[in-house]
């Protein structure tokens, strides 16, 4: 393998992450490393030192030589034909994510992972399902989208009592139920992905229930790419969750109580 060697400019930046990660007291650990070809790599969406570790990781493995397709949840697949137009017309990170970004993210922690792929000439892909395509599993079943529906009733308890529990009390368990079908279908979504890129190695940027090696994307990879991926959560201090390959700990992420909020707003109806 020819490695070749990062520029001045990139080495700088590498640097000034590594000093706001400990500034941000996520690098009393060692730096975390990929080491597998095929590597899902869990956040939480708003912890900025999570973001700078993984994103020292992702520019590390890049400065090595390797060339690994950049999978990302924050790209509803539907959009992956406007993310590969601007990109063939010269745009810049800000320019795609103009052209196939959406409303929720913060993408001033997205548009580093972009700039860096886009140095690297590797291939940015679209991994999530959107929204209307969720309703419509939520409506319709997993089919109805093209998934596997033949999810095991373990994994769906599992992850519609994650769901009940993020939204404070304020959702039935039957809508749960349905949300948890949308989950199955992205993480469907983002394990085809990893395979459409598994042979010159992917990571995937994406939250850490998504990466779980118990319900989430892992489990709906094929054999062999299981057998060269690992799932890294990148969790926060306090969160006893440990259904990861590896497990990487990064401060909280100071927050307002997300749930005073839902109390405050009137319980949503069942969907019907």
């Amino acid at each position: 393998m020819t490695v070749l060697t990062p520029p001045v400019s990139r080495l700088r930046r590498i640097a000034a992450v590594f000093a706001a990660c400990t500034a941000l007291g996520a690098c009393a650990a060692p730096p975390l490393q990929l080491q597998r070809p095929v590597v899902l790599l869990g956040e939480v969406h708003d912890n900025a030192a999570a973001h700078a570790l993984r994103l020292a990781a992702f520019e590390a493995v890049l400065a090595r030589g390797e060339r690994p397709a950049l999978v990302m949840e924050q790209f509803d697949r539907e959009r992956q034909g406007a993310l590969d137009a601007a990109r063939a017309a010269g745009g810049d990170a800000a320019a795609l994510i103009a052209a196939a970004g959406g409303p929720g993210w913060n993408w001033d922690f997205y548009r580093p992972f972009v700039a860096a792929a886009l140095r690297a000439g590797v291939p940015i892909v679209a991994a999530n399902v959107s929204r209307a395509d969720a309703r419509v599993v939520m409506r319709e079943g997993l089919a109805a989208q093209g998934f596997d529906a033949d999810v095991p009733a373990a994994v769906l308890d599992v992850l519609a009592g994650e769901i009940e529990g993020s939204h404070c009390g304020q959702l039935d368990a039957a809508t749960a139920r349905r949300m948890a079908l949308a989950q199955v279908a992205r993480d469907q979504s983002m394990a085809r992905a990893l395979e459409a890129h598994a042979g010159g190695g992917a990571v995937l940027l994406a939250g850490n229930g998504h990466v779980r090696t118990d319900v989430g994307a892992p489990r709906w990879l094929s054999a062999a790419t299981r057998a060269r991926s690992e799932a890294i959560g990148v969790v926060e201090a306090g969160d006893a969750t440990t259904a990861f390959d590896r497990r990487i700990e990064v401060p909280r992420q100071p927050r307002p109580d997300p749930c005073a909020a839902m109390r405050a707003a009137p319980a949503a109806p069942a969907a019907r």
